[in-house]
């Protein structure tokens, strides 16, 4: 498994998401932005996540759609509760995963962040095959952006709190210190 040069992971599924463009500088890779997701909220598996991020969400297929079936969101890898790792958007573009955010004092985390999406929610804790995806991910994404550190990583709910929450209580960063 590696990064080509066109920003794609060898190795893993790849569903290019329409939610995304140019970053401003694409060499400004200088952050990992780690967040959770379920849909619906508190449920796992099924093809959900990746009909949001294709713009493809059904909202009459359970009532939780008809409130984000417009949203217009992706991010560069998912996560599922079972290891799958799924990539959506090339690491040299901007994928659409943090909205509104500041880290330290920039703003606009999506310019030069990656998203990386857990498949789980804020009240239940994450599967250990989900942090070593994690970590291997983190490890490879260092090697490859010499911008990046395991230490310029931070949850969503740091880049905008108040806002959100994820990834959640029950996310385990020092399990995922651990790994790395």
């Amino acid at each position: 498994m590696h990064i080509k040069a066109d920003g794609i992971v060898t190795g893993i599924q790849y569903s290019p998401s329409p939610n995304q463009d140019e970053r401003p500088d694409p060499t400004d890779i200088s952050g990992i932005v780690i967040h959770n997701i379920s849909l619906p909220p508190g449920e796992f598996g099924g093809g959900w996540i990746n009909d949001l991020f294709l713009n493809k969400l059904d909202p009459t297929a359970h009532p939780y759609f008809k409130k984000i079936a417009d949203l217009r969101v992706s991010a560069h890898l998912l996560i599922r509760r079972d290891g799958e790792v799924i990539q959506y958007v090339p690491f040299y573009q901007r994928a659409w995963h943090a909205g509104v955010s500041q880290w330290d004092e920039r703003d606009c985390c999506n310019d030069f962040t990656i998203g990386i999406e857990m498949e789980g929610c804020d009240d239940q804790k994450f599967e250990h095959i989900q942090y070593q995806q994690l970590a291997r991910f983190i490890v490879l994404l260092c090697d490859y952006y010499p911008s990046l550190s395991t230490d310029l990583i931070k949850g969503h709910q740091e880049i905008a709190p108040g806002r959100k929450t994820d990834p959640g209580p029950y996310f385990d960063w020092e399990l995922l210190k651990s790994l790395i």
